[in-house]
């Protein structure tokens, strides 16, 4: 097990794609699964029944968020009584698990990530077939073939795979909370001596995450600053957010059990809203460092609200502006099938661009993107994530923020 890798939280991780057997309700009286000799390098060789308390999680590219439940696994040999009783060689390994809201949600052919945890608790994460959170599901664990039965990463593999960004949010997506808050503790000190007991505004946050951050130059290397930059929030934030819990939970709800409803729903919503606000936040000061003119959230037509329009609301509004001038980017952390929003809002740009921090999206959905005009623009490092053919086809930041000063140019040279 190494810190900062992908062993520090899996001693292993086995792979299959779903049967029906296995998963169909109809033909599937009572959920096992094969126990083949992948599997049993996993969980081991057993002379009686094993229980393993574990956690369920369904993954798909149109929910927002994974359907997760509670669960428990038992690992036998259906053919130990007879081995002991008749001297019967054959084992025949079982794993069973009970009906839960993401066995209901799984189909014949989805993948099946079954991970044994450090604390040797199990974790099964079925990825509907073919979409985005299969691939990424794929991709973090180095599984680009998938042999008949199960395809095995042993603790030895992950310890090779480092926890960068792309693996560290893919980790998120299923509910592995990765732990990097070295030296947080004492910016969490300064962050309240100077906003008080409380989050500060999104927008001071942001800053204050910047400004924490050395050896980053946002004009030349806007990639690996936005990046940095995220990372570095997103440790502050959850350092913070400790703090703050730990001093609520301390006070105690009594039996004030919406008051823990209400507070528990605050804690959710602020983590999903504050991420894009962050995105957003730091994009901005990227623009600013190239020096390339910009509106935030400018109205356009239907009073929507692109994220970024380039070089500004004035340009767009002016039917004399040329049109292949300008430019506009939507901001979405993740995409799913929200990426369609940014479609309408703004209807003299028919060529957008859409910057996201999403690792891995599946080729149906960029393959769409494309046919809609859209252009998918993502940190250089997160392009290894995708096929070959899809990088092709990848803008990362460095090249939107040149491609935008180009546009610009002219506009500078006047001193507008």
């Amino acid at each position: 097990m190494r810190q900062g890798h992908l062993s520090q939280y899996f001693r292993g991780v086995a792979a299959k794609r779903l049967s029906a057997v296995e998963i169909d309700a109809v033909r599937s009286h009572q959920h096992e699964i094969n126990g083949d000799g992948g599997l049993r390098r996993l969980l081991g060789e057993v002379t009686e029944r094993v229980h393993f308390t574990g956690r369920f999680v369904y993954v798909n590219d149109n929910d927002a968020e994974p359907v997760v439940d509670d669960g428990f696994f038992t690992w036998y040999d259906a053919r130990q009584r007879a081995r002991l009783e008749r001297g019967v060689e054959r084992t025949e390994y079982r794993l069973y698990f009970p009906d839960t809201a993401v066995t209901n949600r799984g189909r014949v052919a989805d993948l099946l990530i079954l991970a044994r945890m450090q604390d040797d608790t199990l974790l099964a994460v079925v990825a509907e077939g073919n979409s985005t959170a299969e691939r990424q599901m794929r991709w973090l664990f180095g599984l680009a073939d998938l042999a008949d039965g199960f395809t095995v990463r042993s603790e030895e593999e992950g310890d090779r795979v480092r926890l960068e960004f792309a693996a560290r949010f893919i980790l998120r997506q299923i509910g592995v909370e990765t732990e990097d808050d070295r030296g947080a503790e004492g910016f969490v000190e300064e962050l309240l001596h100077r906003f008080g007991a409380g989050f500060p505004p999104t927008r001071d946050f942001s800053s204050f995450a910047r400004a924490t951050v050395g050896n980053v130059v946002a004009g030349a290397e806007p990639d690996e600053t936005l990046l940095a930059w995220m990372d570095r929030e997103e440790m502050l934030f959850r350092a913070l957010e400790r703090h703050l819990i730990a001093q609520r939970l301390r006070q105690g709800f009594e039996e004030d059990v919406d008051g823990f409803i209400s507070f528990s729903l605050s804690v959710q919503n602020r983590r999903k809203s504050r991420v894009g606000a962050a995105l957003e936040n730091h994009l901005e000061e990227i623009f600013r460092a190239g020096r390339v003119r910009y509106a935030r959230a400018a109205v356009t037509e239907n009073r929507s609200r692109p994220d970024f329009l380039f070089p500004g609301a004035a340009e767009y509004r002016d039917s004399g502006f040329e049109a292949a001038r300008l430019s506009m980017l939507g901001v979405k952390s993740t995409c799913k099938d929200r990426w369609r929003q940014v479609l309408t809002e703004a209807y003299r740009i028919p060529d957008k661009h859409l910057l996201t921090l999403e690792p891995g999206i599946s080729e149906f959905q960029t393959d769409e993107m494309r046919s809609c005009r859209l252009r998918l623009v993502l940190p250089k490092s997160l392009h290894q994530t995708f096929t070959p053919r899809q990088q092709r086809w990848l803008m990362s930041l460095g090249e939107f923020v040149a491609l935008m000063v180009r546009k610009g140019r002219s506009d500078f040279a006047l001193g507008r």
